[in-house]
């Protein structure tokens, strides 16, 4: 058995219950902050602070793919970019796209939205730009997490096939 690969499965399998309490985190913070009181910032740093913690999960996921399946990481200044688009990519005789077109496109935004909470105090966030990430949400850990796990199912074979016993 591929080793490496059963690990990076159970990492995966791992990750996945941490990324779903992150997503209702920030939906519980999201319903909270829409209530008109004194607390609201507090719960849109929660927002911010969970939406961060969301994509950079996901990142690291994506970063052991590229890394130890791909063995292709990104080096370019915009490598957190990069590395979505080539998550959203086959990698000829190596894996399937983990992630679909439009899930790239939806994650591009949680990228960028993570940068701007690395870069700007949070009281100078705008809370419009939390709307559409909180609606999106949703659907995209949906299907994300189908997709991740998929993944992992794939891994999982291909560490089984590895298995000369």
């Amino acid at each position: 058995m591929n080793t490496l690969y059963q690990e990076l499965v159970e990492r995966i399998r791992g990750e996945v219950p941490d990324l779903e309490r992150l997503v209702h985190r920030a939906l519980q913070a999201w319903s909270q902050a829409q209530r008109e009181s004194g607390d609201r910032d507090f719960f849109l740093d929660s927002v911010a602070l969970n939406l961060h913690g969301f994509y950079s999960g996901v990142e690291r996921i994506f970063e052991l793919i590229a890394r130890h399946v791909d063995r292709k990481l990104p080096d370019s200044e915009t490598w957190h970019r990069d590395l979505l688009l080539q998550m959203s990519q086959e990698m000829e005789d190596v894996r399937p796209a983990l992630i679909g077109e439009d899930g790239a496109i939806a994650l591009d935004e949680f990228r960028r939205f993570r940068h701007l909470v690395r870069n700007v105090y949070t009281t100078n966030l705008v809370p419009d730009k939390l709307v559409g990430l909180m609606s999106a949400l949703p659907g995209l850990w949906r299907k994300l997490k189908a997709e991740l796990l998929a993944f992992a199912e794939f891994l999982q074979r291909l560490a089984e096939a590895a298995d000369p016993g």
